[in-house]
C-alpha cells in the first residue's frame, strides 16, 4: 500500500512509523508493505491554509 497524506502540518515524519504500523496491522500484511509519505499542497487550497488534511492510497489486492 502507498498512502499519500497532503498537509501543511503537523510535519508527517514525526508519525509516519506509528501510522505504517497501524494500516499494517489494519490489513494483516507486514510494515515493509506500507509506504506513508506526507507532502503539502505549497499553502494551496483547503489544505494549504490549514483547513484539513487530505489523503491518497492506493492498494493492490490479491485474491487467495
Amino acid at each position: 500500500m502507498d498512502a499519500v497524506i497532503v498537509c501543511e502540518l503537523p510535519k508527517i515524519r514525526d508519525h509516519r512509523e506509528a501510522m505504517r504500523a497501524n494500516l499494517a496491522n489494519a490489513l494483516g500484511v507486514e510494515p515493509s508493505r506500507i509506504s506513508v509519505r506526507g507532502t503539502t499542497s505549497e499553502r494551496l487550497g483547503f489544505t494549504g491554509r490549514g483547513e484539513g488534511i487530505a489523503a491518497q492510497a492506493v492498494c493492490l489486492l490479491e485474491g487467495r
